[in-house]
């Protein structure tokens, strides 16, 4: 473990032993663990610092300690379902976090904290597709598929990397939709509380009620009312904060996608938009 982890563990853990002070053992072990989840670009930082606001509006602790990632960065590499369930049961009662982490059959069945508010935030695959295309080529220095990205022609070829994976990648980089595929479970837990990107941009107020509804449904210790809670946690957004942060639209995708992205987009994942409940049918 670097300084800087160390660093990180440190204030964890003071402020769960300010938390003991303050409220005692018993309210903090009785408090759910909040934790945002998604798939890549589809508002994982918005979803973060919506929950940044939590301490100030309950008996929440933000853990402090990046994201919980089912892939590595820096080399694409899968973590196994041990990796990702150590971290995730590291996580104590009344702590916050949030990442990336897929829906395989052992994390579902043996993450069973015994109080936990799993949100997992939505997007239209489709700007998900741009976001990605624009972020791995532009930002994303540290990201295993950068360079690539960089070495690619244009946009267009860009977002049909997006689109259909790399066939050429050793390690597992598939087209979108078998690349979401692996998120959908979590869709079918009656627990898990499903959040939309578009809804926080359309009616953020609304969309964080639900957040809050949620939270409080399972147990959090709240330190405001409703109202008040829903302008704190608005408050905590703040995309220029935000280094993934490109331009947060929705509908974004029909600015950028030509004939043949749609075409590929169909043949990858045209029931994916079905499911989630962005088209009727293939017909758009």
């Amino acid at each position: 473990m670097d300084v800087k982890s160390k660093l990180r563990l440190l204030r964890w853990r003071a402020r769960r032993w300010y938390a003991v002070l303050r409220y005692g053992a018993q309210v903090l072990n009785s408090s759910p663990i909040l934790f945002g989840n998604s798939f890549p670009k589809s508002g994982t930082h918005l979803l973060a610092q919506i929950l940044s606001g939590f301490p100030k509006t309950g008996l929440v602790i933000d853990r402090g300690m990046g994201p919980l990632l089912t892939f590595e960065r820096s080399t694409g590499r899968q973590r196994t379902d041990s990796e990702l369930l150590a971290e995730l049961n590291a996580l104590h009662p009344g702590d916050m976090a949030f990442g990336h982490i897929i829906a395989s059959a052992e994390i579902i069945t043996l993450w069973k904290p015994s109080r936990l508010v799993h949100f997992f935030m939505l997007r239209d695959p489709r700007d998900v597709v741009v976001s990605h295309a624009f972020y791995i080529g532009d930002k994303a220095t540290q990201n295993v598929h950068h360079a690539y990205y960089k070495s690619l022609p244009d946009l267009n070829a860009r977002l049909t990397t997006s689109i259909m994976g790399r066939p050429d990648f050793s390690g597992d980089f598939p087209d979108i939709g078998k690349r979401f595929s692996a998120y959908l479970g979590w869709l079918d837990q009656p627990d898990v509380c499903v959040l939309r990107f578009e809804e926080f941009i359309l009616d953020r107020p609304t969309a964080i009620g639900r957040m809050w509804d949620c939270a409080v449904e399972h147990g959090l210790h709240k330190k405001v009312n409703r109202q008040e809670a829903i302008e704190v946690l608005g408050r905590a957004i703040a995309p220029g904060r935000s280094f993934t942060f490109r331009s947060g639209n929705v509908g974004e995708w029909q600015k950028y996608f030509t004939n043949e992205h749609k075409r590929l987009f169909k043949d990858a994942a045209s029931d994916l938009l079905i499911r989630l409940g962005y088209e009727r049918d293939a017909d758009w």
